[in-house]
C-alpha cells in the first residue's frame, strides 16, 4: 500500500523560566516519550520561556539557550528521537536578536525561521526585544557547536524543510503571524509546505480561545494544510497574562486533536495524511492562481519522515468513518439533514416556477430513494406557497411489487395531501414484450428494463398532460454503479437525489420522520417502515407467498461499503488498494474477500456505467463529491478499469 501517513504532535511542556538547562531537559523528555513522532513541535520562544521580558537582552541567556538547544538536538538524536524536533527560541543574527522556530534534526539545528509579525500592543511588547523577520540581512546563521566549531544554518522566513524524498514538506509561521492579514505560511503553502508549524504563546482572555480556533481551522482549511500549533502553558509567569497550554492539530480545517489548559508536560498527537492534502491542492484548481510568494529556499534532510514500515499501523491509528457522508453526531446530523433537504426544495422550487410547471409529477414505489425525492417535492411546493396536492405521486406496481412497498406509497401520498394515482404496468409490459418478440417468462435485463421505461414513458406523458415536470428519484450511488436503466429511471426533468449516495438518502428519511414524529406521527409511522424494507427495484416477480425476491445488496455488495469506496475515490483521491485496507478496517465484521469483491464490483461498473453519467439530467449539488457531467466528474465513457482492478 501507497500511503503519506505520519505522526505529528504538539507539545505543552513545563516552562522554567529563564532556565534554558531544565526547559531543554523537560522536552527531552517528551521527545523520547514520543520518539515514534515524525514531528513534534514546542511552544514560541520555549527554551528560555516566553515572558523573560528584559531578560532577553541578556547574553547569558542567549549564550544558554545556544548550548541547550545543542545538547537537546544531540541527546534527542542519540536516544532515537529520529523525527523533526521544532523549537520556540531567541536567535542572534545580523547585530539583531529574532524570535525564532529552529529545527532540529540529526543532532543539530538544520534550519530557523524567524518571526514575521511582531506585536506591540495592549499587553505585547515584542518589538522592545526582537526585529522581524524583515529586518534579517543574512540566509544563514553561523551557528555555534558544542565541539567549538560552527555550521552554517539556513536563516529566513522564506524557508521549507523536506524530507529526504521529499514525501512531507514543513513550513512554518510564529503565533501573531497567524492573526495577521496574510500569515506567511500561505505562501509557504503555495510554495510547497503540506505541514505548517506554529509555536505560539497566546494568553488567554474570555473568548480568545474559541477566535484561535476558528484561525487555526481557517487556515488548515484555506491552505489545504494540515497544521500544528503549539500554545504555551500555565507554568509561564503569570505576572500579567495567563496561558493555558492551547495546542491543535488540523487537517484540512478538521480538527484532529486539541488541548486546553492541560497538565504540564501534556502532548497531543495526531496521525496526518500528506496524500489527502495533496489531493485536495490538485482538486481545487485554482490553488495556485493566489499572490506567487518569493521563491523559497528549501532544506533537505537526510532521513525520511514518513516511515513505509509503519504506514499499515498509522492507517490503524487514523480509522476512517463508516459512514463518511453521514456525520456521527446527531445534532451536526440534523443540521447536515435540514441543510440538504432546504436545498433539494429550493432547486426544485426554482425550476418549477422557471418552467411554469403546474405539477410536480413523480413515480412513488415505496422505497427510500422516491420517498425521499417525494418529500423534497412537498417542501417545494410549500417554500412556493402552493399546496401538496400539486404534486402528482404515482405508483405503477407491476410483478415485483410487494404489498408492504404499494401500501406504504399509498399510504404516503394520501397523508401528506399529494394526489395520488395507481397505475398498473403489467398489460403494457406484456404487450410490449410481445412486441418485440419477448417470452415474458423470461426474466432478464430486457424484462427488468422494460418495465424501468414503461414507467418513465408513462411520468413523462402525465407531465405533458398536466403541465408538469418529472423530479427524478436516482442517487449518487445508483449513478456512481449505474444502478438504473438507462433512459428509464435513470432519465427526468429534475433530479433531486442526484447528490446523495443511498447512506445519506437512510439518513434523510430516518431525519423526516423525527421531523414528523410529533405532529404527524402517522406519517412517521410509514417512514419508519420504509426505512426497514430491503432495497430493491422489485422488477422481478415475487415469491408465491409475495414476498420480496429481489435485494439489490444481495447483487452488489452493501451500499455501505459502495459509498465508502466512492468517497474516498472521489474526495480523498485515494488509490484501490489504500481503500481496501481503510474499508477492513473500518468494517471488521465484514471478511477482506468480501470487502474486495465489492470494492472490485464498485470500480468495474464505475467505469463502465459512465455512459449514463454523461448525460444526465439536472439536479443540485449537495456536497463536495458529486457526478454531474456539468462540474464534478468529465471521465470519457470508455475508460478502462483494469488499472483501478490491480489491487490485492
Amino acid at each position: 500500500m501507497t500511503s503519506q501517513l505520519l505522526t505529528v504532535a504538539a507539545a505543552a511542556p513545563r516552562v522554567h523560566i529563564a532556565a534554558p538547562e531544565q526547559n531543554a531537559r523537560e522536552m527531552l523528555a517528551l521527545a523520547v516519550e514520543n520518539a515514534d513522532a515524525s514531528v513534534i513541535l514546542f511552544p514560541e520562544l520555549a527554551i528560555t520561556g516566553y515572558t523573560c521580558a528584559d531578560l532577553f537582552g541578556q547574553a547569558r541567556l542567549l549564550d544558554a539557550a545556544c548550548h541547550w538547544l545543542n545538547w537537546l538536538a544531540r541527546e534527542a538524536w542519540e536516544k532515537g528521537c529520529h523525527g523533526l524536533l521544532a523549537v520556540g527560541a531567541p536567535v542572534r543574527a545580523d547585530n539583531q536578536l529574532f524570535n525564532c522556530l529552529v529545527l532540529l534534526h540529526g543532532g543539530v539545528p538544520v534550519a530557523i525561521v524567524p518571526k514575521s509579525c511582531l506585536p506591540n500592543y495592549g499587553e505585547f511588547y515584542e518589538k522592545r526585544w526582537f526585529a522581524p523577520a524583515s529586518a534579517r540581512l543574512s540566509d544563514s546563521v553561523l551557528w555555534p557547536l558544542e565541539n567549538g566549531e560552527s555550521i552554517p544554518v539556513p536563516f529566513g522566513e522564506d524557508l521549507l524543510v523536506a524530507d529526504r524524498s521529499g514525501g512531507v514538506v514543513l513550513g512554518a509561521e510564529i503565533c501573531e503571524d497567524l492573526w495577521a492579514p496574510v500569515p506567511p505560511g500561505g505562501f509557504a503553502c503555495l510554495a510547497g509546505a503540506d505541514v505548517i508549524l506554529n509555536p505560539s504563546a497566546s494568553n488567554e482572555t474570555v473568548t480568545k480561545s474559541d477566535y484561535r480556533r476558528d484561525l487555526v481551522r481557517g487556515q488548515s482549511a484555506r491552505c489545504d494544510c494540515i497544521y500544528v500549533y503549539a500554545g504555551a502553558g500555565d507554568t509561564e509567569s503569570t505576572t500579567d497574562l495567563v496561558f493555558s497550554g492551547h495546542g491543535m492539530i488540523c487537517e484540512n480545517g478538521r480538527l484532529l486533536a486539541e488541548q486546553l489548559y492541560p497538565a504540564p508536560g501534556s502532548v497531543i498527537r495526531a496521525v496526518v495524511d500528506v496524500e489527502r492534502v495533496r489531493a485536495d491542492r490538485l482538486r481545487h484548481g485554482s490553488y495556485m492562481e493566489s499572490v506567487r510568494p518569493a521563491p523559497y529556499r528549501t532544506v533537505r534532510l537526510t532521513a525520511d519522515l514518513i516511515d513505509s514500515a509503519v504506514q499499515m499501523e498509522l492507517l490503524a491509528r487514523r480509522p476512517a468513518e463508516r459512514l463518511p457522508f453521514v456525520p456521527d453526531d446527531p445534532e451536526k446530523l440534523d443540521g447536515r439533514c435540514a441543510e440538504i433537504a432546504r436545498i433539494q426544495a429550493t432547486g426544485l422550487a426554482r425550476r418549477l416556477a422557471a418552467s411554469g410547471a403546474k405539477r410536480a409529477v413523480i413515480g412513488l414505489s415505496g422505497g427510500l430513494d422516491s420517498t425521499l425525492a417525494f418529500l423534497a417535492a412537498l417542501q417545494a411546493m410549500e417554500q412556493l406557497g402552493r399546496p401538496a396536492s400539486d404534486v402528482l405521486a404515482v405508483s405503477m406496481p407491476c410483478v415485483g411489487t410487494t404489498k408492504r412497498t404499494f401500501g406504504n406509497a399509498a399510504s404516503l401520498a394520501q397523508l401528506t395531501g399529494a394526489e395520488y394515482r395507481e397505475i398498473p404496468i403489467k398489460n403494457a409490459l406484456d404487450g410490449h414484450l410481445a412486441d418485440i418478440g419477448h417470452s415474458a417468462d423470461l426474466y432478464d435485463t430486457t424484462f427488468e428494463n422494460a418495465q424501468a421505461r414503461e414507467r418513465t414513458q408513462i411520468l413523462m406523458d402525465l407531465a405533458n398532460q398536466e403541465g408538469g415536470i418529472v423530479v427524478g428519484t436516482g442517487d449518487l450511488s445508483e449513478l456512481a454503479l449505474g444502478w438504473c436503466t438507462y433512459n428509464g429511471d435513470h432519465m427526468s426533468m429534475y433530479g433531486v437525489n442526484a447528490s446523495i449516495p443511498k447512506t445519506l438518502v437512510k439518513a434523510m428519511v430516518a431525519w423526516h420522520a423525527r421531523r414528523m414524529c410529533d405532529g404527524q406521527p402517522h406519517i412517521t409511522r410509514v417512514l419508519l417502515d420504509i426505512l426497514d424494507t430491503p432495497i430493491s427495484p422489485e422488477l422481478l416477480p415475487v415469491a408465491e407467498d409475495g414476498a420480496l425476491v429481489q435485494k439489490t445488496e444481495e447483487t452488489l455488495g452493501k451500499y455501505d461499503l459502495h459509498d465508502f469506496a466512492l468517497y474516498h475515490m472521489l474526495r480523498g483521491g485515494y488509490a484501490p488498494q489504500r481503500i481496501l485496507e481503510m474499508a477492513c478496517l473500518a468494517y471488521p465484521e465484514v471478511s477482506r474477500q468480501k470487502v474486495r469483491e465489492t470494492l472490485r464490483t464498485f470500480y468495474r461498473r464505475f467505469f463502465t456505467q459512465q455512459f449514463k453519467r454523461s448525460c444526465l439530467p439536472d439536479g443540485p449539488k449537495v456536497g463536495s463529491v458529486s457526478l454531474s457531467p456539468r462540474g464534478d466528474w468529465r471521465m470519457p465513457s470508455d475508460a478502462e478499469a483494469a488499472e483501478f482492478l490491480d489491487f490485492e
